[in-house]
């Protein structure tokens, strides 16, 4: 955990960042928003063959008994990036259910429900997102840390001052070296811990279609999907949120943007050539606050 700091955040529009406040350096928790760098490593998996399809079971990659059963072997990546799994179980000792306990009846009663059908039911659950994370692990064979590093932030230049930890009992043995299963959020703790420059920098790259200056580091075809409405929730891709059903009014329907518990977001905006970052923002002001920027761009380009 790190004690957190003061409102920051700024926007870019065509590339040029055109305002700024508070201490866009300073690196904070980000919560929730890691979770869309989590999917980024999918992505690249799917981009580099380490996985076939979104649309493959995981019990075919991950075979040591996590996704074991009736109901986890049907299971597929697509399941777990719109976070539609119902996966049932335990995973570093963190059960299922432990991220949002029931509000009604036994936790012997939550055991023992009746799971939905992989893909039916959106279901937002920290366990199943580090369930996510430590499936990748498993794919790459190497931390996602060093993935997201070396695939995404060196080349877009973001500073050495980014962190992404896990819990200090999510080591695992990945071909005899011990290396940390990271998590997709901070509701245990743990997540990417980063400044406003380096998230704005993230966000730019996927207004560029996943492109950076001369090099595709993800492909467009991925950066397409993972903003597409999700079939068990119209306001959820591949762990970014939509404004498909504009809970966001007056503002854009196809932007799209990564959201952190304390309003910690990365806003990317197509239709604007826009990026905005805000850290530490009132959650109940924000899409007024997208409007007063979507609303100024237009103003200014008239």
């Amino acid at each position: 955990m790190k004690e957190r700091g003061g409102p920051a955040g700024l926007v870019i529009k065509n590339g040029y960042i055109v305002a700024e406040w508070g201490d866009i350096y300073r690196v904070d928790m980000t919560f929730s928003a890691t979770k869309s760098f989590l999917t980024t490593t999918a992505g690249l998996a799917i981009d580099n063959g380490l996985i076939k399809n979104v649309s493959d079971k995981v019990i075919n990659y991950v075979w040591d008994g996590e996704y074991e059963g009736e109901h986890n072997s049907k299971i597929t990546w697509d399941n777990l990036l719109t976070q539609s799994s119902d996966w049932s179980g335990t995973l570093f000792d963190c059960p299922d259910w432990a991220d949002r306990p029931p509000k009604e009846g036994s936790i012997d009663d939550w055991k023992n429900r009746k799971l939905n059908e992989p893909g039916t039911v959106f279901k937002y659950n920290d366990v199943r997102v580090n369930l996510l994370a430590y499936s990748l692990l498993q794919v790459w064979r190497k931390p996602l840390p060093i993935v997201l590093k070396e695939k995404i932030m060196d080349p877009i230049g973001a500073s050495t001052t980014w962190r992404w930890y896990g819990y200090d009992n999510s080591f695992v043995n990945i071909d005899g070296l011990m290396m940390q299963s990271v998590s997709g959020g901070g509701h245990h703790g743990g997540g990417i811990f980063i400044s406003a420059i380096d998230q704005a920098r993230f966000g730019l790259l996927f207004l560029r279609k996943g492109k950076w200056e001369n090099q595709q580091l993800i492909s467009e075809k991925w950066v397409n999907a993972a903003h597409q409405s999700s079939t068990a929730n119209k306001d959820y891709g591949y762990m970014w949120w939509i404004n498909a059903t504009k809970k966001w009014k007056n503002v854009s329907s196809g932007i799209y943007f990564a959201e952190g518990f304390g309003g910690n977001y990365i806003v990317v905006d197509n239709e604007h050539d826009l990026v905005v970052v805000a850290r530490w923002m009132d959650e109940s002001k924000m899409g007024d606050f997208m409007n007063l920027v979507e609303q100024s761009i237009t103003i200014k380009s008239k």
